[in-house]
């Protein structure tokens, strides 16, 4: 990202809200002169990320000309560091440490069911269905696509978002697993696992289902 346009989502971060006269001065400090049209320039293209608020207008007690103030949206934390997988792989470990497996499966199990609800795929062919669970997963970051092969077709995954999370343990390829099955309406045959060494986590699905 341009550096002025970082410097502004850690102004936002910081502050809460901020002006353009805010902006403006905090950018003095940090790089040097800056004018408010610049500024102006930099917060539109923000805007049109869909990072930062549209303008809201400033209600003030003092006499001066109206100023409107901007903030950071939803999307915009995904800029700043977070601790998200250490955390999650520290959970995992406990989970395995205190549960006995089959609970940790029933929660998986539960975590692949409510993914699969968010997903509100709809009643459909088999490949459109494929079509809406392709687009989902790569939502997510799963690098996934579909073939049509001699027995049906074939779903892969050619990305695991939790890889770092996933190491020396089977139990989230389990969960995708499930994921995969609910989000189909059907269970799919494990054909390969990236964790076993495979390019891409492949499934299965006969034809006969469509």
């Amino acid at each position: 990202m341009q550096q002025t346009r970082r410097y502004i989502l850690d102004i936002l971060k910081e502050r809460g809200q901020a002006t353009v006269d805010d902006i403006v001065a905090e950018l003095h400090e940090r790089k040097g002169k800056i004018t408010p049209v610049t500024v102006r320039h930099h917060l539109n293209r923000l805007q049109q990320d869909n990072l930062i608020t549209a303008p809201q207008l400033l209600h003030r007690n003092t006499p001066g000309r109206p100023q409107h103030v901007y903030r950071l949206t939803e999307e915009a934390k995904d800029y700043f560091p977070n601790n998200y997988q250490p955390l999650a792989a520290h959970l995992l470990e406990q989970m395995a440490e205190k549960l006995p497996p089959a609970q940790v499966n029933v929660i998986l199990e539960g975590i692949a069911h409510d993914m699969a609800e968010d997903a509100q795929i709809p009643e459909c062919s088999l490949s459109e269905r494929l079509d809406r669970v392709v687009d989902y997963l790569n939502e997510h970051g799963y690098g996934a696509y579909w073939e049509k092969s001699g027995e049906g077709y074939i779903l892969h995954t050619a990305n695991c978002p939790y890889h770092q999370v996933a190491k020396g343990t089977q139990s989230l390829c389990e969960m995708d697993m499930r994921l995969v099955a609910s989000l189909l309406g059907v269970i799919p045959r494990l054909l390969s696992r990236v964790s076993s060494g495979a390019h891409t986590c492949s499934y299965l699905i006969p034809d006969r289902l469509n």
